[in-house]
């Protein structure tokens, strides 16, 4: 069993890559060195922009992460291309959402469909890439699942029920993972954000929310995506290899874990 596998000589998978967040995520990755499949759904021009980058070590495909059948495929596509299984999933793929607080359903007119949706995208997604990862991660004796959640289950300062019930039940999915795969060398984490300047998610945010939380955030100032990025590397690396089941919060300090 290997404890650890350097960032570039590893094969990470970002779900919903190609902008957004995701794009921060493959970015981080490539820099440092490593050959990164750009997951995404519906933004096939910027996935092959961002590939186009860094030709030979990085690969953009199409596959809905809430569809099995896709996601295997993806898998088989990635190794055949690479030679190599996936060793990294970093779960950030997002159904569809919005982070407009005036927009939002409020309890009221909360429907089960709302729930279900990003349950369906969020957890269902992870455990798509998860179990899909599973055997090249054995055969390799090595593997790293980081899943991207939220401060708003600590912290609902906005009440996203939706969105943060999912995340959360991606919390819990993470810790019993990480309980049943450490035997294989396997481990499942989380990091979760707050509110980021800016991504395709937060663009509806008003500017007043913005300046609300950096004023009560130690840091005095909203994390960016690429900060968010750089500590999920600490997951992916060798840094972590005693580390499992853990949530570690980047939110420049708004909430304390």
């Amino acid at each position: 069993m290997q404890m650890s596998i350097n960032l570039n000589e590893q094969l990470v998978l970002v779900t919903g890559g190609a902008r957004g967040l995701g794009e921060h995520l493959v970015r981080a990755f490539l820099r440092e060195g490593a050959r990164v499949v750009i997951n995404y759904l519906h933004s096939a021009e910027a996935a092959a922009k961002l590939a186009a980058e860094a030709p030979g070590r990085a690969l953009a495909l199409q596959a809905d992460v809430t569809d099995a059948v896709a996601v295997q495929a993806l898998f088989a596509q990635a190794h055949e291309h690479f030679g190599s299984p996936i060793t990294t999933v970093i779960n950030n793929a997002l159904p569809a959402f919005s982070f407009n607080g005036d927009a939002r359903p409020h309890a009221g007119q909360l429907r089960w469909e709302d729930l279900n949706q990003q349950l369906e995208g969020v957890v269902k997604g992870a455990l798509n890439t998860t179990q899909a990862a599973l055997p090249g991660m054995r055969e390799a004796g090595f593997g790293r699942i980081v899943n991207v959640g939220t401060n708003l289950f600590q912290n609902p300062v906005v009440p996203y029920h939706d969105y943060t019930a999912a995340k959360a039940a991606l919390l819990s999915l993470t810790r019993t993972l990480s309980q049943d795969l450490g035997p294989d060398g396997i481990t499942v984490n989380m990091v979760s954000g707050g509110l980021l300047r800016t991504t395709d998610a937060s663009a509806a945010t008003p500017e007043a929310v913005f300046d609300y939380i950096a004023a009560n955030t130690p840091l005095r100032r909203v994390t960016t995506p690429a900060e968010f990025a750089d500590a999920t590397l600490f997951f992916a690396s060798s840094w972590s290899r005693s580390v499992t089941g853990q949530n570690l919060v980047v939110d420049g300090g708004l909430v304390k874990n």
